[in-house]
């Protein structure tokens, strides 16, 4: 009789974790809960993988999300590509400034190297998909940010060409890590930690919607040869600091359905921006200008109460 209790028992235990097993199949677990990446995040996640600024309003204002976490991926092999703290801390001062989150959580994620000599969008895409683990959830949207141990593809910097970040969808962006150290090794005024912020903030102002990339502008000041750049100057969003990812003979070359960054940042601009602002007394990294500003207010972000 003994043995008969004890055999229901183990029997109703089992069917009891079956199912309970069974329940939560189709549901998607936290990166804490699975220690992994789920599968087909694009079919889960569908909302983290839409076009670049189509989330702008979703990250300024808390109508729908008032919670961000960013995943941020780094490569970490033999050399350690984690961004600086300082450009970690003005990266979510500049969040704070322009959204209405104030509860903005950080996912460091070390990762392997993917062994390449530079990366494709679609290589960046391949390695998102396969090592991202923050989407949105409940009342928490979700963003993720790879810092590359390896430049982007075409980039030469004997012609002038280095890239610095680039956006490609609603949620995610990459920011080359490497190449930004090495243009900052050419600078006696600029520091890592300065390239990273401005990068970060200027990459991160696309997702916000500027310009005109989900963020409608209050007054027109796009730049009229590159799309979703700013004309004004200073502006940390000015058209002279982005090539080869938004102008107008570029954008005509696309081929259908092929993946695509809203803004390829040039390194060399951006530096040679930085270096007047410091020889002038001023921070290196750009603001937003009034007219970004008013932009993002005017799409649910935070008042400027600086003037």
């Amino acid at each position: 009789m003994k043995k008969s209790v004890i055999l229901l028992l183990s029997l109703f235990l089992v069917v009891f974790l079956a199912c309970s097993k069974s329940s939560s199949d189709n549901t998607p677990m936290t990166d804490d809960e699975t220690g992994g990446v789920p599968e087909n995040p694009q079919q889960l996640f569908p909302a983290n993988f839409q076009a670049t600024g189509s989330s702008a309003n979703d990250i300024l204002a808390n109508t729908n999300f008032d919670r961000l976490r960013i995943q941020i991926a780094y490569v970490q092999s033999q050399r350690n590509f984690r961004p600086t703290d300082e450009a970690m801390n003005e990266f979510q001062d500049f969040l704070q400034q322009f959204t209405f989150k104030e509860n903005i959580e950080l996912v460091f994620t070390a990762l392997e190297t993917p062994n390449e000599e530079d990366l494709t969008l679609q290589e960046i895409s391949d390695l998102e998909i396969e090592n991202r683990t923050v989407y949105n959830e409940g009342t928490t949207l979700g963003i993720y940010i790879y810092f590359a141990d390896a430049p982007s593809e075409g980039d030469d910097l004997d012609e002038g060409l280095v890239t610095l970040g680039a956006v490609y969808r609603n949620t995610s962006m990459v920011v080359y890590e490497e190449t930004i150290r090495t243009l900052a090794g050419r600078s006696s005024s600029i520091t890592n930690a300065d390239v990273e912020s401005a990068t970060l903030n200027h990459e991160f102002g696309h997702l916000l919607g500027l310009v005109n990339l989900g963020t409608p502008a209050v007054n027109n000041h796009e730049d009229a040869d590159a799309e979703n750049h700013c004309n004004v100057n200073p502006c940390l969003m000015r058209a002279e600091l982005e090539f080869g990812g938004t102008n107008k003979s570029s954008i005509a070359s696309r081929k259908a359905g092929e993946l695509h960054s809203s803004c390829t940042l040039d390194g060399l601009g951006l530096l040679k921006q930085m270096e007047s602002s410091v020889s002038r007394g001023l921070a290196a990294p750009p603001d937003l200008d009034a007219e970004c500003q008013l932009d993002l207010e005017t799409n649910g972000g935070r008042p400027n109460t600086s003037s």
